[in-house]
């Protein structure tokens, strides 16, 4: 009687297991092991039935024996500030392919500008035991992540520098782009500039304030008090900021708006207005191209890719000293920053 060759199924109820993918494919456990894990030294026939027998059993790999021979999980987490803003999309995005690209699964959250829910977000994912982490932060004291960070967690910073610890940071050259934004604004006549921005505490308005600042002294011009808002994006605080800089005997002939939503929010105020009044905006915002939104443009996908490289080779176990990355930021003149003083 000729010998028939059984195939080892895996019972009812039971995940499929390393070995009854090796007995379906008539290999080894170590051959299963190295297609498994993407290693080299199996033909390519031998491949082909191995990845035929995992897709017939339905085989998934379990990390968890993984995770106990390499202390490692495979995943980092992201904390941001807030998911509906349009920056952070392409900034998440760029991480995610950066960790997909070395086999990590990415885990983020908002913290909604809050330090409390940020520390909490950041001790939770450390508490699931993450690799690494990438923080835009909300707070300026981050000494609570000192023990997360000798236990081996890698983190970097992203958008604002870390408060009273020693971390990778990467930065848009704030200071740089609103002077630069100031200085178009300048360059075609504008002398009465207005200056928008977000809450003080925040590290990327300080330094856009500042320069706004440097802009307006290069060029001789003191500036008013009343040229200058801080305070939440919140549309009706913003309108309110703008109405009153464009009122009274002199008003501004030219505003730049510290971020995407303080851009916003001023479009929507100067469309209402029958005197032009030139705009340039911080950070891109969706439609500015068809809208003719002179900004000064963040590479949002840049930050977040190189953010990720920085984490993944800390966890790779560079050594370095850590790294203050400022990227350059690029004026995108469109008209509104070009309209001359009403």
């Amino acid at each position: 009687m000729a010998e028939t060759t059984r195939h080892s199924e895996p019972r009812y109820g039971n995940r499929p297991t390393m070995k009854d993918v090796a007995a379906r494919a008539g290999v080894g456990l170590k051959t299963v092991s190295r297609v498994v894990n993407g290693e080299a030294g199996v033909t390519p026939d031998t491949e082909r039935r191995v990845q035929e027998a995992i897709d017939a059993l339905g085989f998934r790999r379990n990390d968890s024996a993984r995770v106990l021979r390499k202390g490692r999980t495979a995943s980092i987490g992201l904390v941001l500030e807030d998911l509906a803003d349009p920056f952070y999309g392409p900034l998440s995005r760029a991480v995610e392919e950066v960790a997909r690209s070395h086999g990590a699964l990415l885990i983020n959250g908002s913290s909604a500008e809050d330090p409390v829910r940020e520390q909490e977000l950041v001790l939770a994912l450390c508490a699931r035991r993450v690799d690494g982490l990438i923080v835009i932060p909300a707070g300026d004291d981050h000494r609570y992540l000192e023990p997360e960070i000798r236990a081996g967690v890698a983190t970097v910073f992203v958008d604002r520098p870390a408060g009273l610890v020693d971390a990778d940071t990467i930065l848009s050259d704030s200071f740089g782009g609103a002077r630069q934004g100031v200085e178009h604004l300048v360059a075609h006549g504008h002398r009465r500039i207005g200056f928008i921005g977000d809450q003080p505490r925040i590290h990327t308005t300080t330094e856009r304030l500042r320069g706004y600042h440097a802009a307006m002294a290069d060029a001789g011009i003191t500036v008013d008090d009343r040229w200058v808002s801080l305070g939440t994006t919140a549309p009706e605080r913003v309108r309110a900021a703008a109405e009153e800089m464009l009122s009274g005997p002199e008003p501004v002939t030219a505003i730049f708006a510290g971020n995407n939503r303080v851009t916003v929010t001023t479009v929507r105020v100067l469309a209402d207005r029958e005197r032009p009044v030139a705009l340039v905006g911080f950070d891109d915002i969706e439609l500015a191209d068809l809208l003719g939104i002179t900004v000064i443009a963040q590479d949002a996908a840049a930050v977040g890719r190189t953010a990720a490289e920085h984490l993944f080779r800390r966890l790779e176990g560079a050594g370095h000293a850590t790294a203050r990355v400022e990227l350059p930021t690029i004026l995108v003149a469109r008209g509104s920053g070009e309209l001359p003083p009403a």
